[in-house]
């Protein structure tokens, strides 16, 4: 005797935009990281990429902008533009490796240490705090989750390579009249 298969969940058969998994993806990030971005705006003057910039250089200090772009899966202009925010406050240098001045090499500052070394341990507590909702097996599930994932995200991306690029300075007007 067979027993009644159980109906697909919202996640594996969408009906509505809160069952598409990017959804909520985003809503999570919207809700979980609002006292990350409150920590970073108020306590210490700095925007949540500016802070995701910070995190990186911590770890990896004095590479390239293309390469911190890269490793924070930000394009080039918004890398530039955090950049740049980030030196007028002083949490940063830039170093020039060539004359020209293209290729430059980003280090945190003693300051941009020191706001690492007092933001980290809060971001890490967030992070624990976000994840006692959840039991060791399901930390473990939800880890092999995103990884597995992100590995399929990186081999769809690759699979549409003739998507066209958003043109953000021109804004929405140009997709409307390819419709």
């Amino acid at each position: 005797m067979r027993t009644a298969s159980k109906p697909p969940s919202g996640i594996q058969n969408p009906g509505g935009l809160p069952e598409l998994l990017l959804y909520r993806v985003s809503q999570l990030l919207a809700v979980a990281g609002a006292p990350i971005t409150r920590l970073c705006e108020g306590r210490f003057g700095i925007t949540r990429r500016e802070w995701r910039l910070i995190a990186l250089l911590a770890e990896r200090d004095g590479i390239s902008s293309s390469a911190l772009a890269e490793r924070a899966q930000l394009d080039r202009a918004r890398t530039s533009r955090s950049l740049t925010a980030l030196a007028e406050k002083r949490l940063i240098t830039r170093r020039s490796t060539t004359g020209d001045g293209r290729a430059v090499r980003i280090q945190l500052t003693a300051s941009g240490r020191t706001l690492f070394e007092s933001l980290w341990p809060l971001a890490v507590d967030h992070h624990r705090q976000l994840l006692q909702c959840l039991t060791p097996t399901q930390i473990g599930a939800v880890d092999s989750a995103l990884t597995a994932l992100h590995a399929r995200a990186e081999q769809l991306l690759l699979a549409y390579p003739d998507l066209p690029l958003a043109d953000r300075r021109r804004g929405a007007a140009r997709r409307l009249t390819n419709v």
